[in-house]
C-alpha cells in the first residue's frame, strides 16, 4: 500500500508506526525541504515538498497531519482526488466542515478514517463494553483526567488550544457512554499562554461527567492521565502514565462487592492500532469504527467547551 503522509510535526507519530511496517511504502511531505528531508530520513521514508503530488500521484491512502484548519479541505480534496484519507483529530476545527467531509465520504466509495486513538486504547475499550453489556449495572458518574508537562517544546498547551488538543478524546469517550449532556460547565485557570488548566462538569438524565485536563505540571511528572467510572453495581479505575521515552504504562481496577480485582490488559500502542485498524479495513478485513460521521458527537460537544473556555478568558 502507498501512503502520502503529509506533515512533519505530529506526522512523527504516524511516521513512526509506518516505519515498523514492511507492507506499506510511504513519501512524508512537508513544506521545508530541510527540514522534511531530516524527519523523513529518520524514518527511512521517502521526502517531497510539492503536495500537489500527493493527490496526483498513484498513491492510496493520504494520511493528513497538518494544522487543524486545514483537515477538512485536504480531506475533500483528497476523495475528490480518488483516495482513501486518514486525518489527525480533531476533523476540522468547525462542525460545518467536518459534516461537510462526513456527507462526502458518505457519498464516495473510498473510506475516510479520523485519528481517534483513544478508542483503542485497551482500557478504555473495556469501559466501552462495559457500559454497552452493563456488566457492572448503569454508568451514573464519570471523572477523566490528563496532566501534563511540556513535554513538546514549542508546542502551546493554553487555553486556546487545550479543548480541541486535549479534551476533544475525552469527550469521545463521553458521548459513547452517556450521550450528549444536556448541561455544560467549565471553570479554568491559566499560568501564561502556553500553560493553563480547564475542568469541564457535563450533566445528563441520572448522570454526570467531569473532565479535567491540565498543562501546568512539572517536568518530572511527565504525562498522566486516567478515569473513574462509577456504575450501579461497581468501579472502574484507569490510570496511565507516559515519560520522555513516550511509553505509557497503565493500570485497570474494578471494585465491586465481592472485592478488588485488577484487569489484565493487552499491551498496545493505541497510535499502531489505530493504524493497523485502518489499514485493516482498507484490505477488507474490518468495518471502519473511525469514520467521520461516528466524531460528530464529541466534534460538537467540543467546540461547545471551546466556545465557553474562549468566553471566558480574560
Amino acid at each position: 500500500m502507498k501512503i502520502a503522509l503529509l506533515g512533519t510535526n505530529f506526522g512523527q507519530a504516524h511516521a513512526a508506526v509506518y516505519a515498523a511496517r514492511g507492507d506499506v511504502e510511504v513519501v512524508m511531505f512537508g513544506r521545508d525541504p530541510e527540514k522534511t528531508a531530516t524527519v523523513a530520513e529518520q524514518f527511512g521514508l521517502t521526502a517531497a515538498t510539492d503536495l500537489d503530488q500527493a493527490f496526483d500521484g498513484d498513491f492510496d491512502l493520504v494520511d493528513i497531519c497538518l494544522p487543524v484548519p486545514l483537515h477538512a479541505a485536504y480531506a475533500l480534496r483528497a476523495l475528490e482526488a480518488g483516495k482513501h484519507v486518514l486525518v489527525e483529530l480533531p476533523l476540522a476545527d468547525n462542525l460545518e466542515d467536518a459534516r461537510r467531509v462526513a456527507e462526502a465520504a458518505e457519498r464516495s466509495d473510498k473510506q475516510v478514517f479520523v485519528d481517534m486513538y483513544e478508542r483503542f486504547i485497551p482500557a478504555n475499550r473495556v469501559l466501552f463494553d462495559a457500559v454497552r453489556e452493563g456488566t457492572y449495572g448503569r454508568l451514573e458518574q464519570l471523572a477523566l483526567w490528563n496532566r501534563t508537562a511540556h513535554l513538546w517544546p514549542g508546542f502551546s498547551l493554553g487555553l486556546k488550544v487545550l479543548p480541541l488538543e486535549a479534551m476533544h478524546g475525552d469527550m469521545d469517550i463521553v458521548t459513547r457512554t452517556l450521550g450528549k449532556p444536556r448541561r455544560v460547565d467549565v471553570s479554568t485557570v491559566a499560568r501564561d499562554d502556553d500553560s493553563a488548566a480547564i475542568e469541564a462538569v457535563l450533566r445528563f438524565d441520572g448522570a454526570m461527567a467531569r473532565d479535567s485536563v491540565s498543562s501546568l505540571m512539572p517536568m518530572p511528572w511527565g504525562a498522566r492521565g486516567g478515569y473513574t467510572a462509577t456504575f450501579t453495581q461497581g468501579v472502574l479505575e484507569s490510570l496511565s502514565t507516559m515519560g520522555f521515552d513516550g511509553r505509557p504504562t497503565g493500570t485497570l481496577t474494578a471494585y465491586t462487592p465481592d472485592g478488588v480485582r485488577e484487569l489484565e490488559l493487552p499491551p498496545a500502542d493505541q497510535y499502531a492500532a489505530m493504524i493497523d485498524h485502518v489499514l485493516a479495513c482498507l484490505r477488507g478485513e474490518a468495518d471502519n469504527e473511525i469514520a467521520p460521521a461516528t466524531v460528530l458527537d464529541a466534534l460538537e460537544l467540543t467546540l461547545d467547551v471551546d466556545r465557553m473556555v474562549n468566553e471566558v478568558v480574560p
